[in-house]
């Protein structure tokens, strides 16, 4: 009896023991506004109550297990969400782990991720300006990662989305300030294409130092992800293209304001497109919120009669801080294409939600 009730305690022990160097969180972000909204080459306004205002909304969960010597695994599974709708992904045909889908390890060698995750544009682009991560208002996510599919023509100057698929990255540790991502897609194409070794190679670094912060990325693109985990190539009539992409970028924080600038340019092999974009910005504590403002211009050289050459979008707003994890924000930004259309102007209010 006594020997029963004290292998029971141990095994009690032991699984208290494993739950406590284990962790697994459910995670999100909601994020609804109101707008009155009209882009350029728009004939009229819109009005709409929609999601992912200032941040994509999402949710999943995200995990680590403590293995001991300073090596832990990771994990994440998380999905954007459509909450106005209710409906899964960023938009119709988006894989329901858009966000996140990866495993990896991670130690004082750094970090090794396989799957899903970030492309190497993404976080030097967010980190970068005023408006973070917003598909909606900020100038520059605007110009490199969204495509105006209203009869303007204007396409998105990143190649190859904001994630990658079937992609290894190897994320340095902090090295007095700085990190660096190399990343690796897969382009698994059957060999009989003779196309078996196409790929996406990119790099990214970031520098944080005090009131300073400086980051750069590279993308060598020749595979597409805009649909998810289909790994189909990029392509410019029937021939095979290949994308260079980088951005150079810094911040200086005075306390009464912070400052943000960043250059970045996208040129094919293949077709002759050429987008070079400078951001401008600027963000102030203002109460509990911050004032925001942004301005972006893209020159599109070679461009074509169909597509617009120049675009120039401005936003201000208002991020107001109603806790830790619960703001409320307004915005207004103005966008204007070169050539015979219309100038769009967008006012909206929302709320964001972390959890």
């Amino acid at each position: 009896m006594k020997k029963s009730l004290i292998a029971a305690c141990v095994g009690l022990a032991c699984v208290s023991g494993a739950h406590a160097q284990s962790n697994v969180t459910l995670t999100g972000l909601v994020d609804l506004y109101v707008a009155s909204q009209k882009r350029p080459g728009d004939s009229g306004r819109t009005n709409v109550l929609d999601s992912g205002g200032m941040t994509t909304s999402w949710f999943g969960m995200t995990g680590t297990e403590d293995l001991g010597g300073g090596l832990k695994a990771n994990f994440k599974l998380t999905s954007f969400q459509r909450v106005d709708t209710g409906t899964p992904g960023r938009f119709t045909g988006d894989n329901f782990f858009t966000r996140d889908a990866n495993v990896g390890l991670s130690g004082s060698f750094g970090a090794v991720t396989l799957g899903r995750g970030l492309a190497p544009n993404f976080l030097p682009t967010i980190l970068f300006n005023p408006f973070g991560d917003s598909f909606n208002f900020s100038p520059l996510v605007l110009h490199k990662n969204v495509g105006l599919f209203n009869g303007t023509n204007w396409p998105a100057s990143t190649p190859a989305d904001t994630g990658w698929s079937n992609e290894i990255i190897y994320t340095t540790p902090d090295l007095g300030g700085l990190t660096v991502n190399l990343h690796y897609q897969f382009g698994e194409q059957n060999s009989s294409t003779n196309n078996d070794n196409r790929k996406n190679v990119g790099i990214n670094a970031l520098y944080f130092n005090g009131p300073f912060a400086l980051t750069g990325y590279y993308e060598y693109d020749q595979v597409n992800n805009y649909n998810a985990t289909n790994g189909s190539l990029i392509t410019t009539g029937t021939a095979l293209d290949t994308k260079k992409d980088w951005l150079l970028g810094g911040t200086y924080d005075a306390g009464v304001v912070k400052g943000f600038l960043t250059y970045s340019q996208t040129k094919a092999d293949v077709s002759t497109l050429e987008f070079k974009t400078t951001q401008v910005g600027a963000s102030a504590p203002i109460g509990a919120g911050k004032l925001l403002a942004s301005v972006a211009s893209t020159k599109i050289d070679n461009a074509t009669a169909t597509i617009p050459g120049k675009r120039l979008t401005a936003t201000v707003g208002y991020d107001y801080f109603l806790s830790k994890r619960t703001d409320v924000y307004a915005n207004l930004m103005y966008d204007k294409l070169t050539g015979n259309y219309t100038k769009g102007n967008s006012v909206a209010v929302g709320i964001r939600h972390r959890f």
